[in-house]
């Protein structure tokens, strides 16, 4: 189901219409229902991510594994997590308190010679929740990488064919609600094997308010 910008634009003003008035700014989420898709087969999971042009409205938070001049730089950039080499074994150890950071964190980075170490030992920790780190050069520039990561959601499916993502704050103006949707949309249209045409039904929601139908 193609979605117009002009659709887009009438659900929002929709949503706002019927969505009743909080003591708190709340998000908005686009949630999707997919139809001839079995999720039973590995390739047909979606675990992807969407570069929103405006943001979600508050930073994602990013945590990095580096060391050295890596780490100086992560440090330097605002990342919100640092972490060593040394800090890998405790948390493989402590499984408790590997959890909490990773559902504490949005996205991960790490040092591209770190990944092994990573992956056996925190991986079934990590890859579950689709947070495996992105490798970066020891001499890469971190600040960019964590940068693009605040504007970014993942767009993940569970055991059902169903999508929910943040695409803002009530806040943020209709344009650019619209905008952040399409960002999603035209992710999930590359993923999917026929494109929109797999979503089944599509709806864009306040945290507290009821579901707003967009029509194709």
């Amino acid at each position: 189901m193609p979605v117009s910008r002009e659709k887009l634009l009438d659900a929002i003003k929709r949503m706002r219409e019927t969505s009743e008035r909080r003591n708190f700014t709340q998000s908005v989420d686009l949630t999707l229902n997919l139809k001839d898709i079995d999720l039973k087969k590995p390739e047909n999971r979606i675990n992807e991510e969407a570069l929103l042009p405006h943001g979600v409205g508050k930073p994602r938070k990013v945590a990095i594994f580096a060391e050295g001049e890596l780490a100086r730089k992560a440090r330097e950039s605002g990342a919100d997590l640092l972490l060593a080499r040394e800090d890998i074994d405790p948390l493989q150890k402590d499984r408790k308190r590997a959890k909490q950071i990773v559902d504490g964190y949005d996205f991960f980075l790490a040092q591209a010679d770190l990944m092994p170490l990573i992956g056996k030992q925190l991986g079934p920790v990590l890859g579950p929740r689709g947070k495996m780190p992105k490798p970066i050069p020891p001499t890469a520039d971190p600040k960019p990488l964590i940068e693009r990561c605040r504007r970014m959601v993942r767009i993940r499916t569970r055991e059902q064919p169903a999508l929910h993502v943040p695409i803002g704050l009530e806040s943020m103006t209709d344009e650019q609600l619209a905008e952040n949707a399409q960002a999603v949309l035209e992710v999930i249209e590359h993923r999917l094997e026929r494109g929109l045409n797999q979503i089944g039904s599509l709806h864009i929601k306040t945290t507290m308010g009821k579901p707003t139908k967009i029509e194709a």
